[in-house]
C-alpha cells in the first residue's frame, strides 16, 4: 500500500442523477487545505443481456451523462477555488468496487450522501455510502450536511473507545482540527448493561482512564489544538451524534476489513452515517 506522502489525491463520487455540489464543496476546501488535487470520478455499470437485446444506445448514453456531469463538476470546483487542480474519470464496473479500488491511493474519498434508511440502503444498487466505508483502504467522508462553519469556536468530535481504529481516528482527527484551526472533542460513550449488574463508576473511571491514555502525547505534537475530552453514559450512535450537532465532522475508527455488503461496518459508525447531522469521516486502521 502507498503511504500518505504518494496519496496526493481526494477522490469525489459524483452521482449523475443527484446533486453533487455539497460533497464537492467540502472536497474543494479539503483540497485547498492540505494542497492535494481532486479525482471526479462516475461508475458506469455493466449492462445486463436481456434475451440479446443490443443495449448499445443505453450504455451510449450512460457514458454521455457521466462525462457531462464529470465536466460540470470539474468547471464549477474550479469556480470554488482555481488554485486546486481536478482531473475526471469515468469508471467501467459496478460503483461500490471501482470507487473503492480507487481508496489504494487516494488520500480519502468523499460522497454524498441521501440519509436512506439502512434497508435502503442496502436494496439501493447505486448506493456507494455503506460499501465503500466499509472497504476503502483510505478515510472516507460521507458529507449528507453541511459543516457548522457558524459554530464558535469551531471543533470537531471524535469517537474514542480504545482501539486500534480509535486511535487511527484521533490521529486523523488531531490533523483536521489543526488544519481548520478548530478544537477538538473526543468523546468516549460508556452503554450501561441491561441486566448485569455493574459498578457504574468504576466504569466510569475506566473509561476515563482509557480516554487519557488514549489521547496522550497528542497536544505536544499538536500545541494550537484545544482538546477536551469527556465520557458520555448512553447509546454511542446518539451520544456521538448529540456531542457532533454543531460539529464540522465527526471522526471514527472502523473496525475489521468489512464486506462487500458494508454487514462488518460496524454499528456505531453505520448508525452515525444515518443519525449525525454534519459529515461523517470514517477512519480504516493502516
Amino acid at each position: 500500500m502507498s503511504d500518505a506522502g504518494e496519496r496526493e489525491e481526494i477522490v469525489v463520487g459524483i452521482d449523475p442523477a443527484r446533486d453533487w455540489r455539497l460533497p464537492l464543496a467540502w472536497a474543494v476546501d479539503e483540497a485547498g487545505r492540505r494542497r492535494l488535487r481532486l479525482r471526479l470520478a462516475v461508475a458506469v455499470p455493466p449492462q445486463h443481456d436481456t434475451h440479446h437485446v443490443d443495449d448499445t444506445p443505453r450504455s451510449i448514453a450512460l457514458h454521455q451523462a457521466a462525462s457531462d456531469a464529470l465536466g460540470t463538476a470539474a468547471a464549477w470546483s474550479r469556480e470554488q477555488d482555481p488554485e486546486v487542480e481536478s482531473a475526471v474519470e469515468v469508471l467501467e464496473g459496478f460503483p461500490a468496487p471501482e470507487i473503492g479500488r480507487l481508496s489504494r491511493r487516494a488520500r480519502m474519498i468523499v460522497l454524498g450522501s441521501r440519509h436512506l434508511s439502512r434497508t435502503s440502503e442496502f436494496l439501493s444498487a447505486g448506493s456507494l455510502v455503506v460499501p465503500v466505508s466499509a472497504q476503502a483502504q483510505c478515510p472516507v467522508v460521507v458529507v449528507g450536511d453541511a459543516e457548522h462553519v457558524t459554530q464558535q469556536p469551531p471543533y470537531l468530535v471524535v469517537g474514542i473507545d480504545g482501539s486500534e481504529s480509535s486511535k487511527a481516528a484521533l490521529a486523523l482527527a488531531f490533523e483536521e482540527a489543526d488544519l481548520r484551526r478548530a478544537r477538538l472533542r473526543a468523546v468516549s460513550v460508556w452503554e450501561p448493561p441491561l441486566l448485569l449488574h455493574h459498578d457504574e463508576e468504576a466504569a466510569l473511571q475506566g473509561q476515563r482512564r482509557m480516554m487519557s491514555e488514549t489521547t496522550a502525547g497528542w497536544s505536544q505534537e499538536y500545541p494550537d489544538v484545544v482538546l477536551t475530552h469527556e465520557v458520555l453514559t448512553g447509546h454511542p450512535v446518539e451520544e456521538l451524534a448529540g456531542a457532533a450537532e454543531h460539529a464540522l465532522a465527526v471522526v471514527v475508527g472502523r473496525r475489521g476489513k468489512g464486506g462487500y455488503t458494508g454487514m462488518r461496518l460496524g454499528s456505531v459508525v453505520h448508525g452515525l452515517l444515518h443519525r449525525a447531522h454534519c459529515p461523517v469521516i470514517t477512519v480504516p486502521v493502516r
